[in-house]
């Protein structure tokens, strides 16, 4: 059993924040374990992956990032007799992202607050721990979660970007720090939460932040020595400063206005793939800074290259060819989503094409030598936008938020975020989650810019209170589609979004982790389940699968929370779960028992603390709550079973010191940041307000509230 504590009775406790809660100390035991003899990863031994099924040596599998395993131990005949053989706690209750790597029978993992372990693969045994010690008031500065999707290998180092910005080679054999290089360019709220990756001795790795207001860009450091080698920008900067680019110089006669002041966007968060036939470097770029075009551009444009697949030059950076998915995007659509790679017979002709499914709902199908289009089919209903036209570009609907707020669909979640999907070769089948959900979107027309601050110009009242005006029924399933046909092949109903990336193996197997906290091997060729397990908490990464002395594993990293668990608030609870990472390694005839969950938080107490409130003053709390609180506490003060408090649970012990803990730093150990560059006491007060009265409310259902 976890304990908890600082020292401090209110830190125990519920509290309020990003973060209330302290976490646990990482297992240590003394010196690091010997472990297997590191073989460097080198260049040939990245090209070759696919032929070495055993290992799992990069983000995807391969430079492909096909997410598809060669092994066959475990197949559709006798995977019902797959069991657990061992697990590691990650001493966290926030969300995990990882997909981990496994070489040389030794298991790499990143945990929240990009810690690292290093297990041995067969026996879950700790070899070693990474922690880069981020500062935990930085949980003030990220969009969603202490998350990181993994690492990379390369050489005798492992490489891993930071939450706040910083590039770190660690020694794989002893998880001591070899390098250590910040990332981030002056005055903008960077973060890294992606997973780098290693193309020819360069380390590649983008950023986050333009939700807080940032100008995006990817960056390449030698692996050797962490001098950065090149950096190319997504966005343009000031122009009375001077291009870094052609590309750049192109890009910024599509913007409008005085962009540069809020960053402009177009981060490089997650996606990357590589072909180094081609030598050509994919990566995907992100949404803009604000998120409404009129904000950011007044007089429209396709603001390039926001929400974009860049093929860039692995030696320069230089921009090669560029397809913008969500042209002038302004709800959100990023393309920073999974890419995958694969040669496919198209109309009689073999291929090189590039696959994703960005937030904006459609399956892409792009040439990946040239840039040129080829299919986009919506995957579920969209309305942003009526269809795509034979050059590939978007046809906008009735989607124009700016006077009036709009149900749009798909929502800022996406129909596919940063969940990987997988291809299997024998099936011709891309596997992915898939959430079918819209939004009400609304624009901030008072918005203006503050350096480190939330600046994605929406009208977060709106978003908020979406549920009692629009219908947010979701429909969340794992979708299997046939990129050629360009139609759905079959899929599988989930509880609620969210859910787990996917692994393809050629025992005829796709595996998928689901939110509600089950880990599931189906079929193939027609999604039938063959096997399931109970995992303790929900799925949101991607499985991988590994080999070791002769047996076949497939391991999973777990725990519920980040963007949707935090901000979710009803919709997350239906998953059923709580945060409480760990990882989990299975085998046939594997006896190991699961760990338990975290248990479920129970019926909201009656509060205790009594606080005189008006309505009015309840409704500005609700105003202010929305516009600071929602990201981390959820929509209207109720968590989605994230890692952080739910606040309706909040002590009367949290509620005597509240305005202690918001402006007074009082849980920043516990990553609950101060706001008192931002907010008065007052303001404090009347978001305490709202919170009591949202605590009444659920307690005492029959006594309506206001609001």
């Amino acid at each position: 059993m976890r304990r908890w504590g600082l020292g401090i009775a209110v830190i125990t406790a519920w509290g309020i924040g990003c973060g209330a809660r302290v976490e646990p100390e990482i297992p240590r035991a003394g010196a690091p374990k010997a472990a297997a003899v590191v073989r460097p990863v080198d260049d040939a031994r990245l090209r070759a992956a696919a032929d070495e099924p055993q290992s799992w040596l990069t983000h995807g599998g391969t430079y492909a990032e096909q997410r598809y395993s060669q092994l066959r131990g475990i197949h559709e005949h006798n995977v019902a007799e797959l069991g657990l053989t061992w697990s590691f706690d990650l001493a966290s209750d926030r969300g995990v992202e990882s997909t981990p790597l496994v070489a040389d029978g030794v298991f790499y993992v990143t945990a929240p607050w990009s810690i690292v372990h290093a297990l041995d693969a067969a026996t879950g045994e700790h070899l070693w721990t990474y922690d880069p010690k981020v500062p935990r008031a930085y949980a003030r500065q990220i969009c969603c979660g202490v998350v990181n999707r993994g690492a990379a290998l390369y050489g005798d180092k492992l490489f891993v970007g930071t939450l706040d910005g910083r590039l770190v080679a660690v020694d794989r054999a002893s998880g001591e720090p070899v390098w250590d290089i910040s990332t981030v360019e002056a005055d903008w709220s960077y973060s890294i939460t992606g997973a780098p990756r290693v193309v020819e001795g360069k380390v590649v790795i983008g950023n986050a932040g333009a939700d807080l207001g940032a100008r995006g860009y990817v960056s390449a450091y030698d692996a050797e020595s962490g001098d950065l080698v090149w950096r190319s920008h997504t966005v343009p900067g000031n122009p009375a400063d001077g291009f870094e680019s052609p590309a750049m110089e192109l890009a910024a006669k599509t913007w409008t206005g005085e962009w540069w002041r809020a960053g402009g966007g177009g981060t490089v968060w997650d996606g990357m793939a590589f072909d180094p036939e081609l030598r050509l470097l994919y990566v995907g770029t992100g949404n803009g800074s604000p998120h409404p075009r009129w904000l950011r551009s007044p007089d429209g444009g396709d603001n390039l290259y926001l929400s974009s697949i860049l093929a860039l030059n692995p030696d320069t950076g230089e921009i090669v060819w560029y397809y913008q998915t969500t042209p002038g995007d302004s709800w959100d659509y990023t393309a920073t989503q999974p890419l995958m790679l694969a040669d496919l017979e198209i109309e009689g002709q073999l291929r090189k094409v590039i696959m994703q499914v960005p937030k904006n709902g459609f399956f892409l199908v792009i040439d990946r030598e040239t840039g040129e289009f080829l299919s986009a089919d919506p995957v579920v209903e969209v309305t942003w936008a009526t269809g795509v036209d034979a050059s590939g570009r978007p046809i906008e609907g009735d989607s124009d938020y700016r006077h009036e707020a709009k149900f749009i669909k798909p929502s800022p979640y996406g129909v596919h975020s940063w969940p990987p999907m997988s291809f299997h070769p024998g099936t011709g089948l891309v596997y992915l989650p898939v959430r079918d959900m819209g939004s009400i979107y609304g624009a901030d027309e008072d918005w203006e810019f503050i350096p480190g601050y939330w600046n994605t110009g929406l009208d977060v009242v709106a978003f908020a209170t979406s549920a009692a005006d629009a219908d947010l029924s979701i429909e969340a399933y794992l979708l299997a589609w046939d990129p050629v046909r360009r139609r759905e092949a079959w899929r599988v109903p989930h509880v609620t979004a969210f859910n787990g990336g996917t692994l393809s193996t050629a025992g005829n197997l796709v595996f998928e982790g689901s939110a509600d906290g089950r880990f599931v091997a189906y079929r193939a060729t027609d999604g039938v389940a063959l096997w399931e397990s109970p995992v303790g908490t929900g799925v949101m990464a991607g499985p991988v699968s590994y080999e070791v002395n002769g047996e076949q594993y497939v391991a999973i990293a777990a725990g519920w929370g980040a963007s949707f668990a935090l901000s979710g608030g009803e919709a997350a609870l239906e998953a059923g779960v709580r945060g409480g990472g760990r990882v989990l390694s299975f085998k046939l005839g594997g006896q190991a028992a699961v760990p338990p969950g975290l248990p479920p938080r129970g019926p909201v107490p009656v509060p205790s603390y009594e606080l005189e409130a008006t309505d009015a003053e309840r409704q500005r709390g609700m105003a202010l709550y929305s516009e600071h609180c929602t990201v981390c506490h959820g929509p209207m003060a109720v968590a989605g079973g994230s890692g952080v408090p739910d606040l309706r649970y909040s002590t009367a012990q949290i509620h005597s010191v509240f305005s202690d803990i918001v402006l007074g730093g009082l849980l920043v150990p516990a990553a609950m940041p101060k706001f008192d560059d931002i907010l008065e006491p007052a303001e404090v007060r009347d978001i305490q307000a709202f919170i009591l009265g949202q605590a009444h409310a659920a307690s005492t259902p029959e006594i309506p509230v206001s609001p």
